[in-house]
Order: structure tokens, then sequence, then C-alpha cells
């Protein structure tokens, strides 16, 4: 009685898997490990015996029985389908290319559609002891087949029109969100949205984009910047294209700078390498030694490269209190005229925001990003008054998936602290501690 080889096999509820390695030193043949499940896959294949690859000779000797013999002849239209399942479940995304099959899915269907279904083949003109097809089968799959092998391939992410999957330049998306979620900064609304959609519409850009995110705390710089990266790329924040630095916390001690300069410019360096599009975000920049600024002003300069690297497609933003209090005061002034806030425009507030930065202590300052003029825009968000105090607790209540009512809206931006003492008008705090504030209101 035929007795089935067990030898590295093992059940698995979710179905056969099968891996290829090919070994060139030696001479010695290709390995095929299958590891058998339930459905038609189980068992197939067993681990190479004498240099050989075992088959289950069940399987082979007892088609008509077997889960294979339902599938008809290796011409059926079922034969087809079910090789290309076997063949998805074969390869592993990054071996599988349309153009040329590799050479671990040619090798898996070469070995079952000879010694299998036993269809017509030939030896190999490389090696004799392998049986090839007579016949290109893959040439004369339908369209039909190649466009559900194309649907799978992407269904795992690995194609988009954008060439890259991880970049996805949702400009409509910055825009809504923008519009939508960022409460009571109009201006940044729209120079963010424009500086953005500028660059990536223009890939022959001169220069990397810099931006220079001013305002007090909470008033939404990092809030803006987690938009970008959210809408530009597919994993927002995590993505490999993005990078976080926060000064206080990745460069604490000034006697160690040069140490970070070289540390810096390394992973700047790498992430444009391993990603066409890259968005570098520097928090509390004010507080960066202005050596290490330095260090990295060549990426954010006019130059086609830098030791061979181009860095024209970085992005690079730059988040910090520098010009807080001036911004404050220009708000102040217009409420105290009876002019709305968004009338303030930028001829208000960007020159006197330029020279407030070059004006200030710290490395930000003293750089030679300032006096290079690098920095292509500065974007000043304004402090945020008692109804968008309330915009934000609903956004936060609705994060949560709760209802509320405008009483406890009220009750939110009421705990809040307002300054100046006389007027009352900016949230201290803006909208930072919102989130964590709503527990309180909770029934």
């Amino acid at each position: 009685m035929l007795r089935r080889q067990k030898v590295g096999l093992s059940r698995k509820p979710d179905g056969a898997r099968c891996t290829h390695a090919l070994y060139k030193a030696g001479g010695k043949p290709p390995l095929l490990r299958c590891h058998g499940g339930r459905g038609i896959l189980s068992h197939l294949c067993v681990p190479p015996i004498n240099g050989r690859v075992g088959i289950n000779r069940r399987v082979r000797q007892s088609g008509a029985q077997s889960s294979f013999g339902r599938l008809g002849p290796p011409s059926s239209p079922m034969f087809v389908r079910w090789l290309l399942v076997f063949l998805a479940l074969s390869a592993e995304a990054e071996f599988f290319q349309f153009d040329s099959i590799s050479n671990m899915s040619t090798y898996c269907f070469n070995y079952i559609y000879c010694n299998v279904w036993e269809g017509d083949c030939q030896p190999n003109q490389d090696d004799a002891t392998h049986q090839v097809p007579t016949r290109d089968l893959w040439a004369s799959l339908s369209q039909e087949y190649s466009s559900v092998l194309h649907q799978w391939y992407c269904s795992l992410g690995q194609c988009c029109d954008s060439g890259d999957c991880r970049i996805t330049n949702n400009i409509t998306g910055l825009a809504k969100d923008l519009q939508m979620k960022l409460h009571g900064q109009h201006l940044a609304q729209s120079v963010v949205l424009k500086a953005i959609q500028g660059f990536i519409n223009n890939p022959e850009s001169n220069k990397p984009l810099t931006l220079s995110l001013h305002g007090w705390s909470g008033t939404g710089k990092n809030f803006v910047a987690r938009i970008i990266a959210d809408n530009l790329y597919r994993d927002g924040v995590k993505s490999e294209c993005v990078r976080l630095f926060i000064a206080p916390f990745h460069f604490p001690h000034a006697r160690l700078v040069d140490t970070y300069k070289g540390q810096l410019r390394e992973a700047i360096r790498d992430m444009v390498l391993r990603c066409p599009q890259t968005l570098f975000i520097f928090d509390e920049a004010d507080k960066l030694h202005p050596g290490l600024i330095d260090a990295i002003k060549p990426y954010m300069d006019h130059y086609d490269n830098v030791d061979g690297v181009s860095y024209r497609r970085a992005i690079f933003l730059f988040l910090s209190n520098i010009g807080g209090a001036m911004i404050n005061d220009v708000a102040l002034d217009f409420w105290h005229s009876g002019q709305n806030r968004e009338d303030i425009g930028m001829e208000d507030l960007e020159h006197r925001l330029r020279a407030e930065t070059m004006a200030s202590h710290g490395g930000f300052a003293q750089s030679e990003l300032m006096s290079g003029h690098l920095i292509d825009f500065f974007v000043p968000f304004l402090p945020l008054e008692y109804r968008h105090v309330k915009l934000c607790a609903r956004d936060a209540f609705a994060a949560r998936g709760l209802e509320t009512d405008e009483a406890t809206l009220d009750e939110v931006a009421k705990a809040m602290l307002y300054v100046p003492k006389e007027e009352r008008l900016f949230s201290a705090q803006g909208c930072k501690s919102i989130p964590q504030r709503i527990n309180f209101f909770l029934p």
C-alpha cells in the first residue's frame, strides 16, 4: 500500500503555502519547500529526497480521485484558474513580475504542469533532469485571467498610478482637511495649501520646499504637520518617507553637537535615497543648535545634488513658538479696531515675523537658514478664540463617536484660561488640552 511521506509536512488551517529557494552553489537543483494544509494544495509537495523534490505519490497515481483530478486537463479553464491561485499563493509579492515570471513561480509552474498534470513537456535545455512545457502557456492566457492576476498583485499595495505606493499626494484631501479640521487659521490654510500644491505640481523645483510655522502652543502647528503627512503619504506620520525630529529630545546636549551633525546628515540622506519624496518635521526648532541647522543647510539650498544625491523633492517643516507674542498683538489690535480677524493678511504678519525670527535668541535665528533666505514661507498661526475652542471640543467628542450639545461645548470652552487679563479673548493653551478635558464632561 502506498504510504504518504510526512517528512517536514505540517497542516495549517489557513491553506497551503509554498516557498522556493534557488541554490546556485555546487550546481544543486532548485529546492521547493511546500507546507501542506487544507484545500486543493494539501500535501502536494514534500522536501527534497536525494536531491529531488518529492510529490505526494497518492496525488500522482490517483489524480482522478484527488482534489486535482477534478480540475480537468491542463488546457481547461478550470486548470488555468487554479494554477493562477497556486502561483498567487506560492509567489511573494516582491518576487512577482508581470513582464517575466520569477524563478520561483516558473519552477513551481513547470513542476506541477509536467509532473502532476502530466502536460506536454520536454527536457530543460540547461538541465535535462527537469521538464518544461513545450510551449509558452503564459502567453496564451486570456485577458480576463491576466486582469485577475494584475488585480491580485495590486491588492497587495505594490502598484500605483503615482509609481510609489507610499506617496499619495492627495491635494483634494489636504484642502478639505485644512478647511474642515483646522479652526481659526485662515492664513495657515491658504499658505500651506498653495505652497504644498505648487511644490507637488512642479517636479522641476529648483530647491526643496521649506516652511516655517510660527505661533503659540496649541494653535495647530503640529496638527497641520500631521494633516500634511496624512494626505501626502499612505501611512501618514508613520510612513518611512516621513521623519519627525524633536529638538530637546533628539538633540538634548550642546556638547554633542558634532555627533548630532553626522547623525542628522546621515538620517536625511538615507531617507532621501529610500523615498523619492520625503517630509522632515523639526518640532521646537527654536531650540536647535545653530551648528546643527547649518549642517543640513546644503540640503535646503539651490543645489542640483549634494554628494550625488538630489534633495529637491524633499519638504522641510520647522515648528516654533517664535513670534507668537507679536502675532497675538496684531490679532488683538484688529479686534480693538473692530476689524474681523479674517481681515488679517500675510502682508500684516510675514515681514514682521521674519524680522522677529532674525532678532530672536536661539539656534534657529542664528543659522544660515535665515541669513541665506532659504525659508520659502513664514506661516503665522493666530491665537484661538472662544468660538474656536468650541469647535475643537466638538471635534474631540466626534472623534470618540460621542454626541454632544451646545451647553456641553460651552462648559468645555469656559473651563479654559483666556488672555489678556482684561479682554479674556484668546485661549492661553489654544486647543491643545481639549481632548483630555472633555473627559470631565462625559456622563
